[in-house]
């Protein structure tokens, strides 16, 4: 039996407007309603709506031998709420016939994954409080913001609860194996990991209505016999897409909608084939082996790594300085403030500073709203500057002073460990010294650090005095 496991991702960010030099300080709305609202309208109708009464016909249709997975981000959600609420109405539609499945994912669509531990557990958690608010249901799959995943990121995932995570069949981690099989994460193998069989998802998402290509026409017969060429032990084929490929990627009028919608009959006219869900895939089928994934993997570009968002010295600039705001974050309460700092996470932001699309046309230039990135760079710096004086002045002085060390130690200790384990593994003895006597009362050290502080700015008040 052939599993086929179908998954789409929807996700737009909330589009920043011109925001210029002058306006920090003086004006903090930094939004571009106008692009937004159009943007998802346009995707509403000419997408989401007619693929989404496609879809819910052929459930009906096949009466549960038909299934599919959708992963949309909080972002999204808000947006499809203010914008399109008729959007999702129809996905709860789907929702409720059993056979579409949400997984979670970071509620910001974020980097967090390779930045913060607890951030990320906490957008996640945030996000699966929204699927089950939204849809009624609690994911038990895991989708990473653009199928970003090591065997960290996985073990961190298996540790949250999930039962399985999706990956990218990235050449440089599979090698010779097939990304038709079940595997699990390294580190936590009860953690199964679904990876994306990426030639075959891109013939559809990326190359259908291309008149180049030399298998276009691709059609619903010629997709079921490339299907017939997997070998029979090959247990799942992950066909994982953004679901802005069924009306926007690709024109109604390339015929797109109407693959999708004969491809169940051709597929299911075999009964060698059944549609799983990713949960569905995750309880049926057990893991042939391990992949080891040391540095993360991603399905964008050639590379499938992480350098589109963070392959230049500005992307590097801009993600540390906004995740260097977190421990300020921590103790703010302020609405405002917290719903700007998921928008000001989304990935598309340091997506649109890269520079290697403007050289080699990647699948998403089309996307982009800034001329160069360096406009991207400057508007976005301009945006999070006005945020963080804003972000200081909600948060109490002193509240910042001890979070703030209490961070740096933080960050310290974790350096310092990292170097232990280098050490160890390249067979250095390491020595701890002695305990010291201490009295009965102890401080840590953080409390010790503030309390130095403290001291030092009490000496410079009596000094001008």
């Amino acid at each position: 039996m052939k599993n086929i496991c179908l998954y789409f991702q929807l996700h737009q960010p909330v589009r920043l407007r011109r925001y210029r030099f002058f306006d920090i300080g003086n004006d903090h709305y930094y939004y571009d309603d106008y692009a937004n609202e159009s943007n998802i309208n346009k995707l509403a109708h000419t997408c989401y709506l007619p693929t989404n009464r496609i879809l819910l016909d052929l459930i009906k249709k096949y009466k549960g031998k038909f299934s599919v997975a959708f992963s949309i981000s909080g972002t999204m959600i808000d947006q499809l709420k203010l914008y399109a609420p008729e959007v999702i109405d129809s996905f709860k539609e789907l929702a409720k016939t059993k056979h579409a499945e949400f997984l979670a994912e970071t509620s910001a669509h974020s980097l967090v994954s390779l930045r913060n531990v607890e951030e990320f557990k906490r957008q996640v958690a945030q996000q699966v409080k929204i699927i089950e608010d939204t849809f009624g249901q609690v994911p038990v799959v895991f989708r990473n913001t653009e199928l970003i995943y090591s065997d960290e990121i996985g073990e961190v995932v298996s540790q949250m609860g999930f039962k399985a995570i999706l990956s990218e069949g990235a050449k440089q981690i599979l090698g010779w194996k097939s990304s038709n099989y079940m595997y699990c994460n390294s580190i936590e193998p009860r953690l199964k990991v679904l990876m994306r069989n990426y030639h075959m998802s891109d013939d559809i998402s990326l190359r259908f209505s291309n008149q180049t290509w030399d298998s276009w026409p691709l059609t619903a017969d010629k997709f079921k016999g490339w299907l017939d060429g997997v070998s029979e032990s090959e247990e799942v084929v992950n066909l994982f897409m953004n679901y802005e490929t069924f009306g926007s990627v690709h024109s109604v009028e390339s015929g797109i909608q109407g693959f999708l919608s004969a491809l169940p009959n051709v597929v299911l006219s075999d009964k060698n084939y059944a549609f799983v869900t990713p949960s569905k895939a995750a309880s049926a089928l057990q893991p042939v082996s391990a992949i080891h994934v040391p540095s993360a993997t991603s399905w964008v570009d050639e590379e499938r790594d992480v350098t589109a968002w963070l392959g230049n010295e500005m992307q590097n600039e801009a993600v540390d300085k906004l995740y260097a705001l977190l421990p300020l974050m921590e103790q703010c309460s302020d609405s405002a403030l917290l719903k700007d700092w998921q928008y000001l996470q989304s990935s598309d932001h340091f997506y649109y500073m890269g520079t290697k699309f403007f050289a080699n046309g990647g699948n998403r230039a089309y996307q982009n709203p800034y001329q160069t990135p360096y406009d991207a760079f400057i508007n976005y710096m301009n945006v999070l500057t006005d945020f963080a004086q804003r972000l200081r002045q909600a948060v109490p002085q002193k509240s910042q002073e001890v979070k703030t060390l209490q961070h740096t130690i933080e960050m310290q200790q974790k350096e310092i460990q990292e170097l232990e384990k280098q050490l160890v593994k390249a067979g250095v003895e390491i020595k701890k010294p002695a305990a010291k006597r201490t009295s009965s009362k102890k401080s840590t050290t953080s409390e010790k650090v503030v309390a130095e502080s403290e001291k030092k700015t009490t000496r410079k008040r009596v000094t001008k005095k």
